[in-house]
Parts: structure tokens; sequence; C-alpha cells
């Protein structure tokens, strides 16, 4: 005799291992732990240091750097990977003056993101 609730168990199996690796993914994901801002005047180069851990820099990294200028985006650099399984660097042509507010965000490409904000000349 079959049971009627067989395909009710491989419904739930099938769920359950797909939740697992779901929680899973996003167990080990997450956003920058930091990022640091440098401006140079002179050359008119920003500088964003990012911090973010990744055992495989292929599969979980830093996918969008977005600049703003005084609440304007500037730009939008996407990115396939990171540099470096850490912490890495990355440099932008940007025309600053004193009084003007840099922001950046940087995205994590599975979870998360973190915003550091830089005042020219102060």
């Amino acid at each position: 005799m079959r049971s009627a609730y067989r395909p009710s168990v491989v419904r739930v199996g099938l769920a359950m291992a797909l939740l697992f690796l779901l929680t899973g993914t996003m167990a080990s994901a997450h956003p920058p732990k930091d990022v640091q801002l440098g401006y140079d005047t002179a050359s008119r180069t920003l500088t964003v240091t990012i911090t973010h851990t990744s055992a495989s820099n292929t599969r979980h990294y830093i996918k969008q750097v977005e600049i703003k200028k005084n609440g304007a985006v500037l730009s939008n650099n996407l990115y396939k990977s990171q540099p470096d399984k850490t912490s890495f660097s990355y440099s932008f042509s940007v025309p600053a003056q004193a009084g003007d507010v840099i922001e950046v965000t940087s995205s994590c490409n599975i979870y998360g993101k973190k915003t550091a904000t830089l005042n020219i000349g102060q």
C-alpha cells in the first residue's frame, strides 16, 4: 500500500533544502566592513579604500561604488570581482573644491552596503 503523504514529504524536503541553501549564502554575505575616503586637491583624485572580507573575491565581492558630490551622482562604477580578498583601494578623478561634500556608497553583490562621507576642505 502506498502512502498518500509521500509527495508532501518530498515537497517539504525540497523546500527545506532550498531554504538551507538560501540562508547559507546569506549567512556568508555581509556589507563592507569599512569605507575610507581621501581626497588630493592638487590632482583632484578621490581615493576610496574598502574593507570587505571574502573567501572568493569573484563570487562574493563589491559590485558597485557610487560617487555623489553635493547629492548629485557623479559616477556609478560596476565590478565583477574585487581586487583583494580583504582590503583594496580605487582612485577616481573627481573635481571638487572647499565646501563640497563627497558621498561614496559601496555595495556587496550579495547583501548590504556602506556609505562614507567626506567634506572637502574641512
